[in-house]
């Protein structure tokens, strides 16, 4: 099993996790980040400002990025 740590860029929770949390593989810490941003999801979008960016990462037990998951905002004209 490895070690990973949850880290959110912007908004109410941002920052990293001072606790790990343990996935037997990467498959299954994708799947875990995925159901959470899935949680999420609702309340990011309800408050998200124009030209804004959220994004939530996997990192594993060095810290290092894994996976990244982003939504953006953008105005386009």
């Amino acid at each position: 099993m490895s070690l990973y740590f949850f880290r959110i860029s912007t908004g109410r929770y941002s920052g990293a996790a001072d606790q790990p949390y343990e996935f037997d593989d990467r498959a299954a810490a994708w799947t875990e980040m995925t159901e959470v941003c899935a949680n999420l999801l609702g309340g990011i979008a309800r408050s998200m400002k124009p030209n804004a960016k959220w994004s939530m990462e996997l990192l594993d037990e060095n810290k290092e990025p894994v996976f990244r998951i982003s939504i953006v905002g953008e105005t386009v004209s």
